[in-house]
């Protein structure tokens, strides 16, 4: 397995990573257009030099890691551009993925960059997430960014376990979510 950048070719794969993580994805078309609009395609679309992708051995990509360096920016585009899909939809997810960036806006002075990470179950474990983590954040390093988080699903026992471990500091508890943040 290999770590390496984002490329255009990855597209299909990444998004089939972001659907399937937690196993097979059950959600309907509405679901499946939700998810990728609010945790995928900005970053492929708008960043992809923050992007990194782990690969088998046909170069497929079987996990990724996604990153936009900069809240406001990430604001202004997200809500001009991929909300404008989800109104689309029904008002709840709309209100969703509004409500999707209120963690990043509270500590976007201290962690201007935030990322989303999802590897296929099969190859969860295998120390891939650690070695994308690393890739992305040498990667922001180099940029000069001062900090970066995350949020999880507050139930996410594996998912918090690796970023404590890893050495992201728990910054706040909120309603469904739990918000990390490490410095750079």
């Amino acid at each position: 397995m290999n770590i390496r950048p984002y490329e255009i070719k990855d597209k299909d794969a990444v998004h089939f990573v972001c659907l399937n993580s937690e196993g097979p994805c059950k959600s309907s078309l509405r679901g499946i257009n939700f998810a990728l609009a609010v945790y995928c395609d900005y970053y492929l679309e708008n960043e992809p030099e923050n992007c990194f992708v782990a690969t088998d051995e046909d170069d497929t990509a079987i996990g990724y890691i996604i990153c936009a360096q900069d809240f406001d920016l990430f604001k202004e585009r997200f809500e001009s551009e991929y909300c404008t899909r989800i109104k689309k939809w029904e008002f709840r997810r709309r209100k969703s993925a509004h409500r999707s960036i209120i963690p990043h806006e509270k500590y976007k002075e201290e962690y201007p960059a935030h990322l989303h990470i999802d590897i296929l179950p099969e190859y969860q474990r295998m120390g891939l997430g650690h070695k994308l983590t690393d890739a992305l954040l040498t990667h922001l390093c180099q940029k000069g960014i001062k900090g970066i988080m995350l949020t999880t699903w507050i139930k996410n026992v594996k998912g918090r376990g690796f970023y404590e471990k890893y050495g992201f500091s728990l910054l706040a508890e909120m309603k469904n979510c739990a918000v990390y943040g490490i410095k750079l």
